[in-house]
């Protein structure tokens, strides 16, 4: 019984397993790697901000309690994008923290933020 199964990646006639869909590891890989590449890119994107955001939140708390103050006008000359955090802490006091990751920031007068790091032990 001849089965002309053609390989999803490159369309070569496959040989072998029934249940066989790639030619190769090659076109295997290609083929996953074109399906996701949107989700991927976004994800890449948004991971790549994250990244950056924890990295000036980090470099910005230099107080050696772990509280800095720091204008709203520094964190955006540093490249800072307030769009994207990883968790929201809301206290009972009322108050609500932004996290990346670790390393936080709490909103206070006069676009003025407290930058925090959260110890979770």
């Amino acid at each position: 019984m001849t089965d002309n199964r053609k390989c999803l990646s490159c369309g070569a006639e496959i040989k072998g397993r029934a249940d066989k869909k790639f030619c190769d590891d090659q076109c295997r890989n290609t083929y996953n790697n074109s399906q996701n590449s949107d989700a991927n890119n976004y994800v890449r994107n948004v991971n790549n901000i994250l990244r950056r955001n924890r990295r000036i939140l980090e470099e910005s708390n230099t107080d050696s309690s772990g509280k800095t103050k720091v204008s709203k006008a520094k964190l955006l000359q540093k490249g800072f994008s307030f769009d994207y955090m990883t968790s929201v802490l809301h206290t009972k006091a009322g108050r609500t923290y932004y996290f990346c990751y670790e390393h936080g920031y709490l909103p206070i007068e006069n676009d003025w933020y407290m930058l925090v790091i959260r110890n979770e032990e």
